[in-house]
């Protein structure tokens, strides 16, 4: 039975899963709504144990001949999809626009064409591994990675495409058939992802894609006996569910969950740089996980800092994120935005003090007005959740042990960002921030080869690299008796 499809800004998309090479369709969907106008814009696959299974079982019997390929012989299945998603940009683009309203020049211009190097960063990454050999008690020793079998990927509703390939990317590249599960709130684009691994020649049941709600067909996925491996980027909570499905089968699992990121601001800093990286935590709605939502200001600059950053927020635009004059676009969907008001008027109520915004924009639907909160204690709701929206708030810091001690006030810790016109506090405080990623007087500069994950409730494991081959990987030491053999 073939799914159907759907036309999306001049798009034909496919409503359906993508199972062992071929469209599948569910008797249940569920509506995909766009934020842009909040109306359903398809009704998509509602999946469940069935196509779970399916899914899996396809992942499983095509695991042997793509482990057996070795990473050259998959290399070139990562380099044609890479150029695909090049030659395809504008579509892409415009239906993730569509689906979940991120800003579609910053999509044309840095967001899709950065999943095209996903694919290649890995294919290379995986060429260029060398096997570690060494002599010891006699024997030779070499340690070798084996694939490690069907490997499920729950990705989020911000950014999907581009987020889905820095999972998958790896774990193709590493040998792993992929069931990937994209979020109900922004499905699209991972149904088109699914269409390009198609036409770039995967072998059947090597990618594929199961749509349908978390808790339903997430849930079949992560606790199938044939995975091994699950990987997520979402919620502590759904973080902490599929974490228990994953340990009952003995399945290695990583995950990329929030953050509550400090933005540290020294005296010495240059002001209108920091101050205008602040206003750009705005960006997507603030829809970011990595956004320094914590804005950690000196005190002898407080005032001036706030001033030109005042100045920036009102440049930023609220509007329809296709027009290229907008800068900040509409919530993903309305349980969420009631959801980030509903933050803010807890924090109105309990005293935090409303510095800018704090409501609904003007233009209805579901904008949000850039928000500024001063909350009254490191203890306030506002100053310790992640909000997942346009809310910042502002605490001042007397000197850099005091900024230390509120960046790592915090059960999260996936970055932290550090302006400072000193290199000795660039090194002392970059060290001393418990995070995963810092970064000193930049923001979003990221290096495919680094390390990438979180401490504390901002999640489990590392990504980028080495470090997503081996999560993706059976590492195997083989020793041989010198002089054994010849």
């Amino acid at each position: 039975m073939s799914a159907d499809r759907v036309e999306i800004e001049g798009v034909s998309v496919a409503t359906g899963h993508y199972i062992g090479g071929e469209r599948v369709a569910s008797a249940d969907r569920f509506a995909d709504l766009s934020p842009i106008d909040e109306r359903v814009i398809a009704e998509v696959a509602r999946g469940g144990e069935d196509e779970a299974d399916r899914a899996v079982r396809a992942a499983r019997a095509a695991f042997p001949g793509w482990a057996a390929l070795g990473p050259a012989g998959r290399a070139p299945y990562l380099r044609r999809l890479a150029e695909l998603v090049d030659a395809r940009v504008a579509d892409l683009a415009a239906v993730e626009c569509r689906d979940m309203a991120m800003l579609l020049r910053s999509l044309r211009a840095r967001v899709i064409n950065r999943a095209a190097r996903n694919f290649r960063a890995y294919a290379d990454l995986a060429l260029a591994h060398e096997e570690r050999d060494w002599r010891s008690n006699g024997t030779w020793n070499r340690v070798q990675r084996m694939p490690a079998g069907p490997a499920v990927i729950i990705t989020p509703w911000n950014a999907p495409f581009m987020l889905s390939t820095w999972k998958t990317a790896p774990a193709l590249a590493a040998g792993c058939p992929v069931v990937l599960k994209p979020a109900e709130w922004s499905p699209l684009s991972c149904s088109l992802l699914a269409d390009l691994a198609d036409a770039a020649g995967f072998p059947p049941g090597v990618f594929n894609v199961v749509q349908g709600i978390g808790t339903e067909v997430g849930a079949a996925l992560v606790r199938h006996p044939l995975v091994r491996r699950v990987a997520l980027t979402g919620s502590v909570r759904a973080a902490r569910a599929i974490g228990e499905a994953a340990a009952r089968n003995l399945v290695p699992f990583t995950a990329e969950l929030g953050g509550k990121n400090p933005l540290v601001v020294f005296a010495d800093a240059d002001l209108e740089a920091a101050a205008r990286t602040a206003a750009g935590q705005y960006d997507d709605a603030g829809q970011v996980c990595l956004a320094g939502t914590r804005l950690l200001v000196q005190d002898a600059v407080a005032d001036e800092f706030l001033e030109r950053f005042h100045g920036a927020v009102d440049e930023h635009v609220l509007g329809d994120p296709r027009d290229d004059a907008t800068t900040i676009s509409p919530l993903i969907h309305p349980v969420h935005r009631d959801r980030v008001q509903a933050y803010v008027e807890r924090a109105r109520a309990s005293g935090d003090a409303i510095l800018r915004g704090g409501r609904r924009a003007a233009r209805g639907g579901l904008f949000y007005e850039p928000t500024l909160i001063a909350p009254r204690s490191s203890d306030s709701e506002i100053a310790r959740d992640e909000v997942f929206g346009p809310v910042l708030c502002l605490q001042t810091f007397g000197d850099e042990a005091e900024a230390v001690a509120r960046a790592n006030d915090t059960d999260y810790g996936l970055s932290g960002i550090v302006y400072t016109g000193s290199m000795g506090r660039a090194e002392r405080v970059g060290r001393a921030i418990r995070a995963g990623t810092v970064w000193v007087n930049t923001f979003l500069v990221r290096d495919l080869t680094a390390p990438f994950g979180g401490i504390g409730q901002s999640g489990i494991g590392r990504e980028g690299g080495d470090y997503a081959l081996d999560f993706y990987s059976d590492l195997k030491t083989l020793q041989v008796l010198e002089g054994s053999v010849g």
